[in-house]
């Protein structure tokens, strides 16, 4: 469910209609051609997401850009699956372009659960620190799988797992769009120092798997627990510090030092993965700085959360 890619202009969306994924089905998979369609809530930016009957949804790439993932994860995410402790979206069946729609799409099995949202462990929602441990466990599963022939950073999940140094022209008009506007929320100098120990944190190990997109909305619980995750279209094989970034985007304090332990993270990966979360909250603060919204307040509280915790941990990574 991504919406910050920050890497030039945003992809042209199409539109896409349940009636429109009716004629699709019926057309491709008429074996289910008399089940229901029917759009879901808050589906996310890359794809359109639609229930299919009781278990099963359907996602349609809204972009030629995002439409790159489906091979993958028809390809990797059944070899995932059998691999890891939670569910994970898998496809069950590929979709063709037709009636008017121009790309591959995707059926998946539905995964039930409620999505985890940026305020669900400061609100009693669950318990942070068995929330945190059960993300990590989910981690340290993934990044152990052979990451042999796996898909390198690249368009396809625009560059999750590479260096973030592909972000740093747009972070820093990002910084000077701010320090214009005297935003008292954000210390750019403070940011930009920060965003300079990401930088140069060096990263020299095998490549692993990561999901790309650890972020409210692709996070599912049940009765407290993680339960699931989605989402899988930013997934590669690389530096797996991006999958971090919701230490600061989901977590507390206590929860963030939990999820440090289990997965044993060094300081530089620690430094790139405070990276990782600056520069998304950056993108999303750019879009809501005028506004006194949600996503606003929720940009600030982690801007606070990264300032805090580098203070705590500031030391040059190596």
């Amino acid at each position: 469910m991504s919406t910050a890619h920050d890497l030039g202009p945003v992809p042209t969306r199409i539109s896409v209609s349940a009636d429109l994924v009716h004629q699709l089905i019926a057309e491709q998979f008429p074996q289910w051609s008399q089940l229901p369609v029917r759009p879901v809530t808050n589906g996310g930016w890359d794809n359109f997401t639609f229930h299919l009957g009781p278990d099963m949804s359907v996602r349609l790439p809204a972009a030629a850009e995002y439409a790159l993932a489906v091979d993958k994860e028809h390809h990797w995410l059944p070899r995932l699956a059998a691999q890891l402790p939670l569910p994970i979206s898998t496809p069950l069946g590929k979709g063709e372009p037709g009636v008017g729609y121009p790309f591959a799409w995707s059926i998946h099995r539905w995964l039930e659960g409620d999505p985890v949202t940026a305020t669900s462990t400061t609100d009693g929602t669950v318990d942070p620190i068995r929330f945190a441990g059960d993300l990590a466990d989910f981690l340290a599963a993934l990044q152990q799988i052979d990451p042999t022939d796996g898909p390198p950073p690249g368009v396809h999940n625009w560059f999750r797992g590479s260096t973030l140094r592909t972000y740093d022209a747009t972070t820093q008009t990002a910084l000077t769009a701010l320090e214009a506007r005297l935003d008292p929320a954000v210390d750019t100098d403070l940011t930009r120092e920060v965003w300079a120990t990401a930088l140069q944190a060096r990263w020299d190990r095998i490549p692993a798997w990561f999901h790309g997109d650890i972020a409210a909305g692709n996070l599912l619980l049940r009765e407290g627990h993680l339960a699931a995750v989605i989402d899988f279209g930013t997934c590669g094989v690389g530096d797996p510090a991006c999958d971090l970034a919701g230490a600061w985007t989901l977590l507390d304090a206590a929860g963030r030092r939990v999820l440090r332990e289990r997965l044993a993270v060094d300081e530089a990966t620690w430094a790139r993965g405070r990276g990782w979360a600056l520069w998304k909250t950056l993108a999303t603060y750019a879009q809501t700085v005028d506004r006194d919204d949600e996503a606003a307040t929720t940009a600030r509280r982690i801007f606070d959360a990264i300032f805090e915790d580098y203070a705590a941990n500031a030391r040059s990574p190596r």
